[in-house]
């Protein structure tokens, strides 16, 4: 059996026809065409398109491909127009979704302009924990010097400017890293994400190990800058046991309740995790520096402990915060909204007033009249 050498084209023609049938109908001009195409005989045909076709009535708003966000090649609808019998061919790209056009300007006479929506490429594990290891070398390094620096200096840094140190370090790493990695910085988030299954088990291992050896690398450089200083960046407890474990259980799960919200949620301001995460932070250094020195971080302890030599209940700084963070996590998931409530909240929001001023004077507008009110009864 002999090919039509027009039928390899196929998918070109009807992509062109496509395109043809949407511009013409921007145009007032009275002339017929035609379209070449192979049927299952091989064999070449033509369809004539009359004038009474192609000059259909334009609606004031193309609803296709007009419409912002719906697909570019819709092709031609099976539906017979004018009572001619001519039906057109649907075309073979219709279910193609990731094409989107913008809304056509007819008085300007401009063609859409294309876009594809596609999914970024997935990034290599490498790449992820080398992001991991770099913005937990950064945060380790810039909230251990700022507790040494506050001690070499007789505490002229103060508590604030440990705290915010730190709190910014956090911002900067989550704003900087986060796109790449999800900037965790700490086993006691990694372990919380896998908990909730936000993120893989198999990779977790990695993730703390990135972690432990950033903050390992950060406290020896630390050491041989401001030796012999070192013990400054250490965390200890200056009370019992008990009020340590209970601090940094209460710290920890305050920021991991803060870090699911803003990592997790989607009705939640994604853009500003990195000053929401930063800001907890800081306040809970605000809260227990002074009597635990508020890690909230195993890795905050672990690589300043090694590198000082000074052990002092670090037990506390590795079970505690892990704990914490897991009940913060796991609280913030039960009182959030399921997909269900998400949906009726959406439309109940749309609808309603958006602020409280506002939704005072929408119900003053809404209010039924007095009819209660007497009315004098004017004498003439």
């Amino acid at each position: 059996m002999s090919h039509c050498p027009l039928q390899k084209a196929e998918t070109v023609f009807f992509f062109l026809s496509s395109c043809l049938s949407h511009s013409l109908q921007l145009s007032t001009t009275n002339f017929p065409f035609s379209l070449f195409y192979c049927d299952s005989t091989s064999q070449p045909h033509s369809i004539i398109y009359p004038s009474s076709i192609v000059n259909e009535e334009i609606p004031s708003a193309p609803t296709t491909p007009g419409t912002p966000g719906e697909p570019l090649f819709g092709g031609f609808k099976s539906e017979k127009s004018n009572g001619n019998g001519y039906g057109r061919k649907k075309s073979i790209l219709n279910k193609c979704k990731c094409f989107s056009v913008e809304e056509w300007n007819v008085e300007e006479g401009a063609l859409p302009t294309v876009s594809c929506s596609l999914p970024p490429p997935p990034i290599p594990l490498a790449r992820k924990v080398g992001a991991e290891f770099i913005g937990t070398l950064i945060l380790m390094f810039a909230g251990t010097a700022a507790a040494i620096v506050n001690q070499k200096t007789q505490g002229a840094e103060t508590l604030i400017g440990c705290a915010g140190t730190t709190g910014l370090a956090v911002m900067v790493v989550i704003l900087s890293t986060g796109h790449i990695s999800g900037a965790h910085l700490n086993p006691a988030v990694t372990i919380s994400f896998a908990a909730l299954k936000h993120f893989p088990w198999k990779h977790v291992p990695v993730y703390i190990g990135a972690q432990i050896m950033a903050s390992i690398c950060a406290a020896f450089a630390l050491k041989g800058i401001f030796h012999p200083f070192m013990d400054g960046g250490v965390t200890v407890p200056s009370g019992g046991y008990g009020q340590a474990f209970s601090l940094e259980f209460i710290i920890s799960f305050n920021l991991m309740f803060v870090v699911t919200a803003v990592a997790t949620d989607t009705r939640a301001v994604g853009e500003l995790a990195g000053i929401a995460v930063g800001a907890t932070v800081m306040l809970n250094i605000l809260i227990a520096g002074p009597a635990i020195g508020a890690s909230m971080n195993p890795v905050r302890t672990l690589g300043p402990a090694i590198a000082a030599n000074n052990y002092r209940a670090i037990w506390v700084y590795l079970i505690a915060p892990i704990l914490g963070a897991l009940s913060g996590a796991g609280t913030y998931t039960l009182v959030k909204l399921s997909d269900e409530q998400e949906e009726e909240a959406k439309a109940t929001t749309s609808s309603a007033p958006g602020s409280f001023r506002r939704r005072l004077s929408h119900d003053s507008q809404h209010m039924p009249p007095n009819n209660n009110k007497v009315t004098k009864k004017k004498n003439y």
